[in-house]
């Protein structure tokens, strides 16, 4: 089976849009999404809307999480937290249900997919370094875990960084963030993976960045959300 794995659309509509054209291109058997659908752009109706429509399985991210309760939102950045509430006063009642609903983690044979370690889940933890992936591999059972939430794409072996996965040992693969990358790359971030082969392909593809930005600027988000979107920060 080859799945598209996506994830931290964060109401980016212009670069769910390139991803799904992008998947459509290629031949996948199901498209699953890690969570964080919503939070900094200005288009989250529209792109749960989307995720719904195309998407097999998906998970909950915290900043879905604090679309339905601010709370969430207290760990969260200035910039972060003036988002969740823009995004909890504009979120329509059935996508707040719809959200309410969503697993943080789902079991897909040998695969653990979720949106943040799977370490405390609830407690959002990042893997971004070889550091965090200690508690992270002795939280999971499974071969391979994917997961998002630092917006940043990178394989994790059991002994360090990765250049590939392979069909030995166990992994931690991020997917990277559609809707807004962090690792100075603007190009949106997801990936293939192939259940059969046990191969992993990351991949960045271009979008309409002004179109994305111009839409934070004027719904009177914080415009830095709008201006970080060209340098992939």
């Amino acid at each position: 089976m080859r799945i598209a794995i996506i994830s931290d659309i964060h109401s980016n509509l212009e670069a769910l849009t390139s991803a799904f054209a992008a998947i459509d291109a290629e031949r996948v058997d199901t498209i699953v999404c890690l969570g964080d659908i919503v939070g900094y752009g200005a288009n989250p109706n529209e792109c749960l809307s989307l995720v719904r429509s195309r998407c097999s399985t998906i998970l909950l991210g915290n900043h879905d999480a604090a679309a339905l309760d601010l709370s969430f939102a207290n760990q969260f950045t200035l910039n972060a937290q003036l988002s969740a509430i823009w995004t909890f006063g504009i979120l329509l009642d059935e996508n707040k249900a719809f959200l309410k609903d969503l697993p943080q983690d789902k079991t897909l044979g040998d695969v653990l997919l979720s949106h943040a370690s799977p370490f405390e889940p609830r407690e959002w933890h990042y893997v971004i370094s070889e550091y965090d992936t200690s508690e992270a591999f002795r939280s999971f059972t499974e071969r391979i875990c994917f997961i998002g939430h630092s917006h940043i794409p990178v394989i994790f072996s059991e002994r360090g960084k990765a250049a590939t996965v392979s069909e030995t040992g166990r992994f931690i693969v991020n997917v990277g963030s559609v809707g807004q990358p962090r690792d100075g790359n603007p190009k949106l971030s997801f990936g293939f993976f192939d259940t059969e082969s046990a191969s992993y392909q990351n991949v960045r593809v271009g979008y309409d960045i002004d179109t994305a930005a111009e839409k934070i600027r004027k719904a009177g988000l914080p415009r830095t959300l709008a201006e970080r979107l060209y340098h992939g920060m």
